[in-house]
């Protein structure tokens, strides 16, 4: 072979290579889920040197107005991943927070900042993009419910378009913190107990405009179901998902994404899949999972059915409508990557 003709096709297989990254591997590769909501997946997305790039629990992900993608992790060589959507890695940033673990995107001012809860530190850190800490908050004291900073143990924020934020202490006394812009309380409700209206695993929140006026999703995870409720507390309605320990809703569009740590409760390990609401909150697709079944308008239980996820802890949904999922306790995988079909 001539040298110039070696060369021509070696960079010709380096350029293939690189977009195969964001590719798959045939056109007879698996689809995933159901109805008009399905996927082709990309395992290999994410991926990168382990020794340059560690993660750990990888458990939240974001997209700012740039398009990329925003990984969360709590290994503290890089608590930030951000990556372009075809899996580049663009930058890395944060060493501070070992107890990582949400993540909220907040659009103010022509502006974009994270909000990242710590449950080892007990406080939640609002920054910009490039990891500057704008704002801390500490435990909520000033509730009266609270006696010392360990009980707090925040999992998941959202923020109002008029800069309010809700804080989700999912992982200790199961309240919902109402704050506005300055980090000053204004309410809270919730907390763990046996009415509806108390949380089990608060694990995640968010702002639901999907019917008009904004109501709260909060997750209820023990109890597999989100509860939604006005922006004031009150309890509005229940959202059963008989077999889905789920995390935090997230809405694009229309629907309602979860990740499912696990099916059909909290000590079965690494049986996760992916659930997809529509606007009526009627259970459309399960990515790995079984199909959404309906019987006198019950859903049925819901579980794992392709093994494709260990225990996804997130879903992002990018402005193509493909999906980005990151999982807890799942041997450090990177995010995979979900091209709609």
């Amino acid at each position: 072979m001539k040298r110039r003709h070696f060369i021509q096709k070696a960079g010709i297989a380096t350029a293939s290579f690189a977009i195969a990254k964001d590719m798959f591997a045939g056109q007879n590769d698996p689809v995933y889920g159901h109805n008009n909501m399905r996927y082709k997946m990309n395992n290999q997305w994410g991926k990168l040197n382990p020794e340059q790039y560690p993660v750990k629990d990888c458990h939240e992900m974001v997209q700012d107005k740039k398009g990329r993608i925003i990984l969360l992790t709590n290994e503290t060589r890089n608590n930030i991943l951000i990556y372009n959507k075809k899996g580049k890695l663009l930058q890395s940033w944060g060493h501070e927070f070992p107890g990582a673990h949400g993540l909220s995107l907040q659009r103010a001012g022509g502006e974009e900042y994270l909000f990242i809860t710590d449950n080892n530190r007990h406080q939640v850190y609002k920054t910009d993009l490039n990891g500057k800490i704008l704002l801390t908050i500490d435990y909520p004291k000033e509730t009266g419910v609270y006696e010392k900073a360990e009980a707090f143990i925040p999992t998941e924020t959202t923020i109002l378009d008029n800069g309010d934020f809700y804080i989700a202490d999912g992982y200790g006394s199961q309240y919902i913190i109402h704050y506005d812009a300055n980090g000053k309380i204004k309410n809270f409700f919730g907390g763990r107990g046996e009415t509806t209206a108390h949380l089990d695993n608060a694990h995640g929140i968010t702002v639901d405009k999907r019917q008009g006026t904004p109501t709260l999703l909060v997750t209820d995870r023990t109890r597999n179901c989100f509860k939604r409720f006005s922006l004031d507390g009150n309890l509005i309605e229940i959202i059963e998902l008989p077999g889905a320990c789920v995390c935090r809703p997230v809405i694009k569009g229309d629907y309602l994404y979860a990740a499912v740590l696990r099916s059909p409760n909290l000590q079965t390990a690494d049986s996760g899949f992916v659930t997809i609401l529509d606007k009526n909150n009627k259970v459309v697709s399960n990515i790995g999972g079984s199909e959404p079944v309906y019987k006198d308008g019950k859903l049925q239980p819901m579980s794992q059915g392709d093994a494709i996820f260990r225990n996804p802890h997130d879903v992002c949904v990018d402005n193509d409508d493909n999906l980005y999922v990151a999982q807890w306790a799942s041997g450090k995988v990177y995010p995979y990557k979900f091209t709609r079909v």
